[in-house]
């Protein structure tokens, strides 16, 4: 389902908060420990014991930091806005760093100041009383459990014709089509919903996994429910697609073309996805579903690494990363692979950071959208930036475009 959101009614505005800024109110929550679990090679962040292993593993939160980085472009266009939100972490916290002005509709009964006090069950008490208290775009900080819980919040607490709601993206596994593709994107959206721009809604299904699957190399995302998202090409992200079957000839074209490449004394950092995977098993080895493995002269000097663990082996020493690209959404960083963070694109060959393999097929169905970095780091995504040279075969290779996040802002077209 598409419509537009503006194409009945105009948004009003409010003097009360100043000239030219809308009364549409803006609802924000935040999962503090989403992507908690990232860097930290644990293929998610659900659980209190997972979010405590990332931790020694040297994560670190960055929930609230995205959060405040989408409404900072949401300030730029409209400042001074209040925002409906939650307590602390939840929320109250990133609408002051942005310089707007929270109020808050629902209190946590966890620890404040705790990064692992706020439970699922807060997230969606809190999306349900953002969306009663009067919400017509809810902001929520996360992953693909987290947009579970914003379903299960809107349920209970969304008035009769609906709420819509956008992803700032934050977790680990982003398969839905809820999120926009960083953001800086996110806050672009929401202030183009804020303002007189008209932009269409969607209906879009929202898809998890089982964390413990993930982390036994199994993909089955299955569907909980919808929710409405604005939507802008370039801006919005596509839902993640299965590779076929019948592209499994041409992703070992693809690696050949990879293995080919290889150099000794080299070390290789080995992506997640499938088509890595194929690499794994022509060249004898057992790769980790879905991690990060490091190989150096046909071996596996490292495997299901984390990002620490990563930065000690490459530090010093020449190093690349093999990635593919998530069909349907273009990823090629910031999606599933954390631990390929942006210290550690850093500390890669910068004349080549990055040896990108994927079907030709792959390309196609992108229909023309660039690739995708969110690493979020700004210098890092520019850098990489441009056109990349992607492995498509034996001898085969395609030039295609990388945008990096901050790009999207200038991206104007529509469906």
């Amino acid at each position: 389902m598409t419509a537009d959101r503006h194409a009945a009614q105009p948004p009003a505005h409010s003097g009360a908060q100043g000239a030219g800024v809308a009364a549409v109110r803006l609802g924000l929550v935040v999962n503090p420990v989403a992507g908690l679990g990232g860097t930290a090679g644990l293929k998610g962040s659900d659980g209190a014991d997972v979010q405590r292993l990332a931790l020694e593993r040297g994560a670190s939160a960055r929930a609230g930091e995205r959060a405040a980085a989408a409404l900072a472009v949401v300030a730029a266009a409209h400042p001074g806005i209040e925002v409906l939100t939650a307590s602390g972490a939840l929320g109250e916290h990133a609408v002051r760093a942005a310089g707007l002005v929270p109020r808050s509709v629902y209190t946590a009964s966890a620890v404040a100041g705790e990064p692992t006090a706020t439970t699922a069950a807060d997230t969606r008490a809190a999306v349900a009383a953002i969306a009663s208290s009067g919400a017509e775009l809810i902001l929520f900080v996360g992953g693909d459990g987290t947009a579970r819980d914003v379903v299960a919040g809107l349920e209970s607490g969304s008035p009769a014709g609906g709420v819509a709601a956008l992803g700032v993206p934050a977790g680990v596994k982003m398969y839905s089509a809820c999120f926009a593709v960083s953001p800086s994107a996110a806050g672009a959206l929401a202030a183009a919903w804020l303002g007189t721009e008209a932009l269409p809604v969607r209906e879009s299904e929202v898809l998890d996994v089982v964390e413990e699957q993930l982390r036994h190399g199994r993909v089955d995302p299955r569907l909980f429910g919808h929710l409405l998202v604005p939507f802008q090409a370039g801006r919005t992200q596509a839902r993640k697609t299965p590779s076929p079957s019948s592209e499994a000839a041409a992703a070992a074209s693809a690696v050949r073309g990879v293995i080919a490449q290889l150099r000794p004394g080299v070390r290789y950092l080995l992506g997640p996805g499938s088509t890595v995977a194929e690499l794994g098993r022509q060249l004898g080895l057992a790769t980790t579903p879905l991690g990060v493995d490091v190989l150096l002269d046909g071996e596996l000097v490292l495997t299901d690494a984390t990002e620490q663990q990563l930065l000690a082996e490459i530090s010093g020493r020449q190093a690349r990363a093999i990635v593919t690209i998530i069909g349907g959404q273009g990823f090629l960083l910031g999606r599933g692979n954390q631990q390929i963070s942006a210290r550690v694109v850093r500390a890669l060959d910068p004349a080549q950071p990055l040896i990108i393999v994927a079907p030709e097929q792959k390309l196609i169905e992108l229909g023309g959208r660039p690739l995708l970095i969110d690493t979020g780091d700004a210098a890092v995504d520019a850098s990489l930036a441009g056109f990349a040279r992607i492995t498509t075969g034996v001898s085969g290779t395609s030039m295609y475009p990388v945008n990096a996040p901050e790009s999207t802002l200038a991206t104007e077209s529509h469906p």
